[in-house]
């Protein structure tokens, strides 16, 4: 920035050199006290006066202060420098100059030292001003004609004095102003719209800031110096309100330049000034809004506020007294929701009523505010703000309190409900004529800042609700069932003698071998659908209960569900007198066992499904409301929501069903068809009720389905297609457990159908029925050659369970379930024919048995089964062979592919052993196979 320069010292001076006391005085004089760089630190803190001042002392000086950069400065602090004006200027100044001289424009900007995209580059230091009278940044050519702005010259003063910019006006604070009528240069109206006037134009920033000075200087000296504020410069110039108003905000802003040493305190006192005039215009506002004086006084002292700070006094002042704010308490009491509700709940009509009330006074409040305030005051916008402050969040706390202490059900209704209700109201509040398009966003806004210190609270209360409310659900399901299962023993064990059953254990143990336990043959058992635990608990209280007054359901002793597969009984009918329960403790524990097969299908219970899954619905829907508006709670509410979802599913699956299900599998396991009484029936009850329960489960599971796509996928709280989601892992978490459940029970199920399977064969198949000579006696002639009891038996009861899971459960399990019941029948028959003892004339009755378990397994459209059923009657036709015909024998023997290599002909060779005259044609059969027979050494 300086151009000094040190001059080389030398060891002394000649007396020969007439130069030498030049040289010498030149050393000491051109020497400067401080670098250049600290010098113009200091001149940051100089007041401009002495800044003109310490222009004059010398040209480095003046080159010093009239660097440009220390002008934009204070014009940038007074917010009066637009640098895309300036650089604008510049490049419409370089193209012209470029064309004149015939240059490009690149060399020209090198030459004037400014770079072509208007930025100042390093100009050689030996260049000079191209007037004497200019100053050294090339300013000269930047300067517009006075033609195109005649306005310029007029402000500051003659063209001579145009390069100084502060000589049109006295620099002195003390200066007086002058009582006559002041020149267009000083005109006071003039001096108001001074920042209008201001360009930015780069080399002429101290000219533009002087205008600003020589306008408002004196007005701001006097004002900092005054004593009075009523005796200031600014108030017996200017007499409209609105001028002093204008004038004050000038000087704030003039103020803003203002860095010199003290000017915390200049602008201290300047700041006093402008709040007395503030407050007289506020109390003259007060009462222009008392005696609702809109379209005069109101509108006149808003706008003088708008003028002196931009009205935000004034805005204050008219929502503080407005009645949305200074009357609240007449839109409504929170406390009235809990007083009118049912007990423990809430009612919303009361603050629907106070949302309505609060949108009409809106309405109205900003209708009258267009009136008053102009549109550049943003005054709706602090009005929505202090509404959401004031009146909605206070309302929204109070109520939310209150409910939580009635209750957490009418604490969730009432932040659920009144959300949705706020956002209602928001879509009836009229937009002021200074909101933009944004006007409801902004209103949403405010809502979700009312509502955001309750909805993490609220979210996660939601949850607990549901856990506790399920939980308890099925807590009372399982002490219900813990009750009832106590009852039922006592009831069975209530006739026992202990010791006259230990005195006799022998003889109780070979009744309940040999013979099976009738187990209370007339207790009236009805469907377990309809039943209730009434019965037991009165049998064990000692209550006597009259067999004519009972009906069917007051009989049972198992919990209710619903009657959606069975039906519940319809109708009355005379029940049967109770019977004495059972006096051994064998038989005893028999009942129970046999109870307890009944009770399957009572484990789970569709009616605590539908209730969890109403609760759950509830409870998402509530919380969806945030999901649904898209505010910022919109994310944590989804998550919340799938939280819920999981839970249900982990309860109702992990703990309901799974429970039952485990549990159901358990009374299989210890199901003994030798300890029923009666088998003239086509149905195992204990797999008929597990199938019962599968229905029931595969009933909950559609459910589920239903609910999944109704209330997660549809309202998309979920997607279904995203596997990384926990709701979607969790249902089919959910879905591979009650699969897996089934197919425990299902293989369970099929071990007790194949027990009672081959219960029915070893029990019902009569001797003579494949060996009619066994019986002793001669032979009539007629035989019936179709199939035996036994086998029409079997197929019933194995047909009869396979029909059952028909509809309820897929095909892929169906097809499972049905070739392991027909690969373990195929078991079972095997293991029958070893045991049985057949002649040529009864197996006419065994072909006609294998015929018909054949046509059987040919409905169930299953090839691979059918197979072995076709190996296995092509395995009876060995017991026709005559006994004459043992070498043919040998030969079907030996005849692998006959079977279909299912049976070798090891095997085939075992099962002809159970001919009735295999010991009679055995030689032949064995030197017919291995070329050897018996003989006798």
């Amino acid at each position: 920035m300086s151009n000094f320069k040190r001059a080389a010292v030398t060891g002394g001076s000649s007396r020969l050199n007439v130069l030498a006391p030049l040289r010498e005085t030149q050393i000491v004089g051109s020497k400067p006290v401080l670098p250049a760089e600290i010098l113009s630190l200091i001149l940051d803190y100089v007041t401009v006066s002495d800044l003109v001042q310490f222009a004059q002392v010398s040209k480095r000086t003046k080159e010093m202060v009239y660097d440009d950069s220390r002008w934009v400065q204070r014009l940038r602090l007074m917010g009066c420098w637009n640098e895309a004006e300036a650089r604008k200027r510049a490049e419409a100044t370089w193209r012209k100059r470029a064309g004149s001289q015939g240059l490009p424009l690149e060399e020209l900007a090198e030459r004037v030292g400014i770079g072509v995209n208007g930025n100042a580059t390093s100009a050689p230091e030996k260049e000079k001003p191209r007037t004497g009278s200019k100053p050294i940044f090339g300013a000269g050519w930047e300067q517009p004609s006075l033609s195109t702005d005649g306005a310029h010259e007029a402000d500051t003063g003659h063209k001579a004095n145009r390069n100084d910019g502060f000589d049109a006006v006295p620099l002195s604070s003390s200066t007086p102003i002058s009582p006559s009528l002041p020149s267009k240069s000083q005109d006071p109206l003039m001096r108001l719209s001074i920042f209008s006037r201001v360009r930015s134009i780069r080399g002429q920033a101290r000219q533009e800031y002087g205008k600003i000075h020589g306008a408002l200087n004196i007005y701001y000296a006097d004002a900092i110096a005054c004593k009075d504020s009523t005796t200031a410069v600014v108030f017996r110039v200017y007499r409209d309100p609105n001028h002093q108003a204008q004038m004050l905000a000038n000087l704030s802003r003039f103020a803003d330049s203002d860095i010199a040493q003290g000017w915390q305190g200049r602008q201290v006192k300047l700041q006093s000034l402008v709040h007395a005039f503030e407050t007289a215009i506020a109390r003259e506002f007060e009462q222009a809004l008392e005696t609702a004086d809109i379209d005069g006084r109101l509108r006149k002292y808003a706008h003088v506020l708008t003028t002196l700070n931009g009205g935000k006094k004034g805005v204050e002042l008219f929502i503080s007294n407005g009645p949305v704010i200074a009357r609240k308490g007449e839109l409504g009491d929170p406390i009235e929701c809990l007083r009118i509700g049912p007990p423990g709940g809430i009612s919303l009509n009361e603050s629907q009523r106070f949302f309505a009330k609060l949108s009409s006074s809106f309405n109205e409040q900003v209708a009258i505010m267009d009136r008053v305030f102009p549109a550049s005051v943003k005054a709706a916008a602090t009005f929505v703000e202090r509404v959401g402050k004031e009146v909605l969040s206070e309302y929204l706390s109070t109520l939310f309190d209150e409910a939580h202490r009635a209750g957490a059900e009418a604490y969730l209704t009432a932040v659920s409900g009144t959300y949705l209700q706020s956002l209602h109201m928001a879509k009836t509040l009229r937009p002021s004529k200074d909101t933009g398009d944004d006007f409801y966003e902004s209103i949403d806004r405010i809502v979700a800042s009312a509502f955001e210190l309750h909805v993490d609270l609220y979210l996660n209360e939601e949850y607990l609700h549901f856990k506790r409310k399920s939980e308890a659900e099925v807590g009372d399901w399982e002490k219900q069932l813990s009750e009832q299962d106590a009852s039922m023993q006592s009831l069975y064990m209530s006739n026992v003698n202990r010791q006259a059953d230990k005195r006799d254990f022998l003889t109780s143990f070979k009744k309940v071998v040999m013979m099976p336990v009738n187990v209370l043959p007339t207790f009236p058992l009805s469907s377990p659908f309809g039943g209730k635990s009434a019965t037991a608990k009165a049998l064990v209280n000692g209550v006597n209960l009259e067999p004519s007054s009972q009906t069917p359901s007051q009989a049972s002793t198992r919990p209710a569900t619903p009657s959606m597969i069975n039906g519940p009984s319809s109708g009355k009918r005379s029940a049967t007198p109770l019977p004495e329960p059972p006096t051994t403790e064998l038989a005893a524990k028999a009942a129970i066992m046999s109870s307890r097969l009944e009770g399957i299908r009572s484990l789970f219970s569709i009616e605590i499904a539908l209730n969890l899954v109403h609760a759950a619905k509830a409870a998402i829907e509530r919380a969806a409301v945030f999901h649904r508006a898209q505010s910022q709670f919109a994310e944590v509410a989804r998550k919340q929501c799938q939280l819920i979802f999981v839970l249900l599913l982990q309860i109702l699956g992990m703990r309901h069903m799974k429970a039952g299900f485990d549990q159901a599998v358990d009374h299989l396991t210890n199901y003994n068809p030798k300890e029923i009484q009666n088998h003239g029936h086509t149905e195992v009850k204990p797999l008929v009720t597990f199938l019962e329960l599968v229905n029931v489960g595969d009933l909950i599971q559609q459910m589920l389905d239903v609910f999944y796509e109704q209330e997660m996928v549809a309202t998309r709280l979920t997607d279904r297609n995203d596997f990384l989601d926990h709701a979607v892992k969790e249902k089919k978490k959910f879905e591979q457990m009650l699969d897996e459940r089934v197919a425990a029970g299902l293989n369970k199920g099929i071990e007790v159908l194949m027990t009672e399977v081959e219960f029915v064969s070893a029990t019902t198949q009569k001797a003579d029925d494949f060996n009619p000579d066994a019986a002793g006696t001669a032979s009539s002639g007629v035989m019936d050659i179709g199939p035996s009891e036994t086998a029409r038996k079997i197929v019933d009861i194995v047909s009869s369970h396979t029909k059952m899971l028909v509809g309820s459960t897929d095909k892929n399990m169906l097809d499972v379930f049905n070739q392991e019941v027909g690969l373990r029948t195929f078991t079972a028959l095997c293991k029958h024919l070893k045991r049985q003892r057949i002649s040529v004339a009864g197996s006419i009755k065994l072909i006609s048995d294998m015929n018909h378990y054949f046509n059987y397994i040919q409905t169930l459209k299953n090839q691979n089964l059918l197979q072995y059923f076709i190996a296995l009657r092509e395995l009876s036709q060995i017991y026709l062979v005559d006994a004459a015909d043992a070498k043919e024998l040998a030969t079907i023997i030996a005849d692998g592919d006959r079977f279909h290599g299912i049976f070798r002909a090891e095997d085939v060779y075992e099962y002809a052993g159970r001919r009735a005259d295999w010991l009679q044609i055995r030689p032949k059969v064995d030197r017919a196979l291995y070329g050897y027979g018996c003989s006798v050494m």
